[in-house]
């Protein structure tokens, strides 16, 4: 196909859905021209490295936006391993709340678990309900669903939003999430993190992976992807000139002091649903108003710090007395055993209670939360340099982060408590909200709008908050536009076929069926 033929592709936005569908089309550039812009000076989007001091630290970087995912992450790490980097596991453990009336682990059981019991059996019960009354009960917001079936506030509080807010990321939102999203957390066999347990809620370490130096692995991947022939142009601004079916999109393009316009094709909106639409503005049209107009995002920060003595004054970091319960069957004994075993290093994690992710509620307000991780314990290049067998470094040379959440809650932020000597960074998100209405309009109207106007979306927002979702939008907007879906694992070939009919309305055909066809 001779060059003048190559659809010409903008792709806006530089994090892992553009680059994912960048990745996509650069396997076929006789059919494809590919541009791929963004205003930041790096590509990768929230996927962020921040440099450290080995020498005190132990590890020489941290990974400060996006730090690792689950099992189900099939994409992400095709694509690592493509670049030759690669993810490692991690024994995940968690510490939720502060205080004997608030604490709750999944590592060792707690007076609160006792308080608890009786509701923890109901939840049992009531997420097959969620499950069998899909898409009504699943629809609802957890708040609604903790009314209905008449669970107390403070077992909401206190177990049930601290999950959400910390696996999904849904920030001060998590009582607006819909049900079905914290049934598909604890129930679903493939993609559910935790197994339900009947006397503890949560009593299973599950496997997570942290990512590999992210700043380096984005920087690799722009150098292949260059070489393949895309022109990537960071720094970048752009505006919408004109877009119609018949001669595509017009953008203006400023860079490095210089304007100029040029049409392509298509274009790949890889960008925050409100940066979409403050892009397309009077070209928008009034579905895309609607659907992107539903995206309801907040701003956080997430503080990068090693204030020992702050991150244990508002979270629970180590085994006491009072916050284990009775030691009533074999089980509880061994986990008890475990969590006051003498800390370890382990390959994948850690012997002994060394909790990475942290969350704790407001006294004023249970239902907002702040959350926390100790990055030492749980980021793999921690680990490495301390060497298996041997005891973790001192708390005040661990990394820690703390993430306040919902820029219009300052109010009840704890971070003026950090030494400002200890902060190593800080740096604010643009999230969305995985609210039920986001679940009603945005994700159902996708479809209508993904491929109209020569423009195609993608974004974690488009779904669920997760690297893993970005890279699939990202691979979906490129099949959208011509290009196969290489199969690479039956999993996550039946995800990316999922996201593609939900998010787009289109079934998904294999490669032979498509020849059949």
């Amino acid at each position: 196909m001779a060059n003048q033929q190559r659809k010409r592709i903008a792709i806006i936005g530089a994090g892992a859905a553009g680059m994912s569908c960048a990745a996509s089309l650069a396997k076929h550039p006789n059919q494809y021209s590919i541009t791929l812009i963004d205003s930041v000076s790096q590509t990768g989007g929230q996927a962020t490295t921040l440099p450290l001091d080995g020498s005190k630290f132990g590890g020489s970087w941290l990974n400060d936006g996006v730090q690792g995912g689950s099992s189900i992450f099939k994409h992400t790490f095709h694509f690592f391993h493509e670049q030759n980097f690669h993810e490692r596991e991690v024994k995940l453990q968690v510490s939720f709340g502060k205080g004997v009336d608030a604490f709750f682990s999944n590592v060792f059981p707690s007076p609160l678990i006792d308080k608890f019991k009786p509701e923890i059996k109901k939840l049992n019960w009531v997420l097959k309900c969620i499950k069998f009354g899909l898409p009504v009960l699943g629809v609802l917001p957890l708040k609604v669903i903790l009314k209905l079936f008449r669970f107390s506030t403070e077992f909401g509080n206190r177990m049930l939003l601290p999950l959400l807010a910390l696996f999904l990321g849904t920030g001060q939102q998590a009582p607006n999430v819909p049900g079905a999203l914290l049934e598909r957390l604890i129930d679903d066999p493939q993609m559910g993190l935790w197994s339900y347990d009947q006397d503890a809620l949560l009593s299973n370490l599950p496997t997570m992976y942290t990512f590999p130096n992210l700043g380096e692995f984005y920087s690799v991947w722009s150098e292949d992807l260059k070489q393949k022939g895309v022109n990537i142009l960071l720094e970048t601004e752009v505006g919408v000139v004109e877009r119609n079916n018949k001669d595509g999109v017009v953008l203006t393009i400023h860079r490095d002091g210089e304007q100029h316009t040029e049409r392509f094709d298509e274009m790949v909106l890889a960008v925050p649903a409100d940066e979409a639409l403050k892009l397309l503005g009077r070209h928008a049209t009034w579905r895309e108003k609607w659907v992107l107009g539903g995206v309801k995002f907040y701003d956080d920060v997430t503080v990068t710090h090693c204030d020992a003595e702050y991150f244990n004054s508002i979270f629970e970091t180590g085994v006491k007395d009072e916050l284990t319960a009775e030691a009533s069957n074999s089980k509880r004994q061994e986990q008890l055993s475990f969590a006051k075993k003498k800390s370890t290093c382990e390959k994948n994690g850690w012997t002994g209670f060394n909790p990475m992710y942290y969350i704790h509620s407001y006294d004023a307000e249970q239902d907002k939360i702040e959350m926390g991780f100790d990055c030492s314990n749980y980021q793999h290049q921690f680990r490495e340099a301390v060497g298996e067998g041997n005891a973790p470094l001192p708390a005040d040379r661990h990394v820690y982060q703390t993430i306040f959440l919902d820029k219009n809650r300052q109010d009840l932020w704890t971070w003026d408590e950090i030494d400002e000597d200890k902060i190593l960074g800080k740096k604010w998100w643009h999230q969305f909200g995985h609210r039920w209405q986001h679940y009603v309009r945005v994700v159902p109207g996708m479809m209508f709008i993904n491929g109209k106007n020569r423009t195609t979306y993608a974004g974690a927002w488009t779904l669920v908050n997760m690297h893993e979702i970005a890279c699939i939008s990202g691979i979906a907007a490129a099949y959208r536009l011509g290009v196969d879906y290489e199969h690479f694992d039956d999993f996550a070939e039946g995800l990316f076929s999922k996201y593609l009919l939900l998010s787009h309305g289109v079934r998904y055909k294999k490669k032979a069926d498509k020849k059949r066809t």
